[in-house]
């Protein structure tokens, strides 16, 4: 089959002005909860984050949003792991929400601020115990001869911490992408689909249709 015959009508449902609420957070909860009660996947708070490192070359990864506010979007990741070092370069950085079974995806565009100790350190211990290890055990983004290698590092992580005390790591902590602009996508019918940028204008957001 050739790629440029796959092809399908979106027909679930459109996306009107009055449909949304001026909030983009409170709006984009909402359809968060429906792709979680839709069970999309495993992973419904997965999300692609875009980056561009010194040479203004963008890299992507899927992480997981593990807490959303008004003031911003938070994940986790090893602070010297590729996508750390980008974001020390360059603090704008955009994520992609693709809620394909619903025919919708958000994408947040917006800047990359790191997380104090006290918030990385209280998702930290919260986290189950070969997951803490592991985030000791990883030097993450950097080559490893082997996968007996890194298992091995885990194993010896895994016995240092027997106790179950383990304590946040250094090199781990968290960011938060605060958005200045959010844009709600809905498949339609003949590719006219919905689009509704919000914008951050000061203390409010605007909200413009945008064309297909």
């Amino acid at each position: 089959m050739k790629l440029e015959d796959i092809r399908r009508e979106y027909t679930q449902m459109g996306l009107n002005r009055e449909d949304l609420h001026s909030d983009p957070i409170v709006q984009f909860e909402t359809w968060l909860n429906q792709a979680i009660e839709a069970k999309l996947s495993a992973d419904p708070t997965a999300m692609c984050l875009a980056t561009v490192d010194a040479s203004g070359q963008p890299s992507q990864r899927i992480v997981l949003l593990k807490h959303l506010d008004e003031k911003g979007f938070v994940f986790y990741t090893n602070l010297e792991s590729h996508k750390a070092k980008d974001i020390a370069q360059n603090s704008k950085v955009s994520l992609h929400f693709p809620w394909t079974p619903l025919e919708r995806q958000v994408i947040v565009y917006g800047e990359a601020e790191k997380l104090s100790l006290a918030e990385a350190t209280s998702y930290f211990v919260s986290r189950p115990f070969d997951s803490k290890v592991a985030a000791w055990s990883s030097q993450q983004s950097r080559v490893v001869e082997s996968r007996k290698v890194l298992e091995q590092a885990f194993d010896q992580m895994k016995a240092k911490f027997k106790q179950g005390d383990v304590p946040i790591p250094s090199f781990w902590g968290g960011f938060r992408v605060k958005p200045v602009k959010i844009e709600f996508w809905q498949g339609r019918g003949a590719r006219l689909h919905d689009r509704f940028m919000y914008e951050r204008a000061e203390d409010e957001w605007q909200i413009n249709r945008l064309q297909p």
